[in-house]
């Protein structure tokens, strides 16, 4: 019996054993993207340098119920795209909205899901009950876990937008922060005050949602947050930013290890002076041309060009827009795509927006990702002055250096470059990329003595690449 009795206590304790060993093997492996600790203008994401590169939906892939994310994020690993931008429920759009049909940002009446449970009153402005501000909807949280899980299975990261500000009244009136939508007597204030810390009340009820995402998602490797989209307008003031800033870094303090926090600074352009030190990541839209790189590269943290859009629909504006931020040294291209809709999750609506998207578009920006992950980028920056001449008149020309050893350069304008390049001795091999095609339309091998080196580029519609490579004699 007394055997009996210790072999059954020795195989439970070997069971708990193996329990904690595994539990803490997870917990090891678990590794968020993060900055690359030899270059941080990159991340570090699974063991690999990463570039996110991406032609995304309208942010509303968790908050509308009918969106198909499964189909979606099959969709972009078939593409080769790693990133996805998504917005956590706080705000939604209403129908016909920046004249977008079919917005995913705009559920259907009674289709939205928030962090927040409704209660048993009626009278949210888009159908079904109002919201209690004091409780949590455990199937949005259902959803949003399975949304990062699906996400990083298909080799995407989640970049959650956890506020947004409102633009106009009727977003505002859609919000369950709005005292008219919530039972809680929280949210009487103007759609301009809800992002400051003038109301304790409503800061709290801020407060507690980040916690509360950001506790459900700790042991995800594939996600980063944002504090705001576009602050730069509602209102939302850089205080309030800070104190969001602050809420997750403080509510992650006990976790093995940390997320990433991204800051969304300006539209086009804007020098960073005094950084949040907790932000790790600067997002700017519509980065072009993209002089936001130049200006800030030197915090050494990762510049994002992480919305594009309201250029037509017609994929030129986009990739070239896409090709200049990255050769200029930014690490994530995010291009507002209006081709994923409901009912169309794999990229085949038909677009009736200000921006585009589609099959061509997604190419193109496919070729762009295949072309930097060529390189072992992590060991390049920019550096324009290896460009000695031969550019087109009025275009422009970006390199990104590892001298002797890779040159990617990236030629905007014209149709015929014969590009003068101050090159150290070697061997070198030479490739002109199609940017729309993604063939080699022209390849050439050379021994260099050092100094310039003319290269003169096939013929070309808009834009060129090349990508140099070269060893020491």
């Amino acid at each position: 019996m007394s055997y009996l009795l210790n072999r059954t206590l020795s195989l439970s304790l070997c069971a708990l054993m193996l329990m904690l060993v595994n539990t803490a093997a997870a917990q090891q492996a678990v590794k968020p993207i993060r900055l690359h600790p030899d270059n941080p203008h990159y991340f570090l994401w699974r063991g690999r340098p990463t570039v996110l590169i991406t032609s995304g939906e309208h942010y509303g892939a968790v908050l509308n119920r009918a969106f198909d994310y499964e189909k979606y994020f099959k969709a972009l690993e078939s593409l080769g795209f790693n990133l996805t931008r998504t917005f956590s429920g706080a705000y939604c759009e209403p129908s016909g909205a920046f004249k977008i049909q079919d917005n995913t940002l705009a559920p259907k009446k009674g289709r939205l899901i928030s962090p927040w449970a409704r209660s048993d009153q009626p009278g949210y402005a888009n159908g079904g009950n109002k919201f209690d501000l004091t409780k949590w909807d455990a199937a949005y949280f259902k959803r949003l876990r399975d949304f990062v899980r699906e996400a990083g299975r298909r080799g995407v990261v989640v970049e959650l937008v956890l506020f947004c500000p409102f633009y106009k009244d009727d977003m505002w009136k859609l919000s369950s922060m709005n005292v008219a939508n919530n039972i809680n007597d929280v949210g009487n204030t103007e759609r301009t005050e809800v992002y400051t810390l003038k109301y304790p009340r409503l800061l709290a009820v801020q407060d507690a949602m980040v916690r509360r995402i950001v506790r459900q998602l700790k042991d995800f490797d594939n996600l980063y947050y944002e504090i705001c989209n576009e602050p730069y307008f509602g209102g939302v003031t850089l205080e309030w930013q800070a104190h969001i800033a602050e809420t997750i870094a403080k509510t992650e303090a006990s976790f093995k290890t940390k997320h990433l926090i991204a800051q969304n600074i300006a539209n086009k352009q804007k020098k960073i002076t005094d950084p949040n030190p907790k932000v790790s990541i600067f997002n700017f839209h519509y980065a072009k041309p993209p002089t936001t790189v130049a200006d800030n590269y030197g915090l050494n943290r990762v510049l994002g060009d992480d919305e594009t859009g309201f250029a037509g629909s017609k994929p030129k504006a986009y990739r070239l827009e896409g090709w200049d931020f990255i050769i200029a040294g930014g690490a994530i291209y995010d291009n507002l795509d209006y081709s994923f809709t409901v009912g169309h999750e794999d990229g085949t609506a038909k677009i009736n927006a200000p921006g585009g998207g589609g099959a061509i578009l997604h190419k193109q920006l496919g070729i762009l990702a295949d072309f930097i992950n060529s390189f072992d980028f992590v060991k390049m920056k920019p550096d324009n002055s290896v460009i000695k001449g031969g550019i087109p008149d009025k275009a422009t020309a970006r390199a990104l250096v590892q001298k002797g050893r890779a040159y990617a350069i990236y030629i905007n304008g014209g149709s015929k470059a014969n590009l003068e390049l101050e090159l150290p001795r070697g061997n070198y091999r030479a490739e002109w990329l199609n940017t729309k095609t993604g063939k080699i339309d022209k390849k050439q091998t050379f021994e260099h003595t050092g100094g310039n080196k003319t290269l003169p580029s096939p013929l070309y519609n808009d834009d060129v690449a090349l990508r140099i490579l070269g060893s020491d004699k």
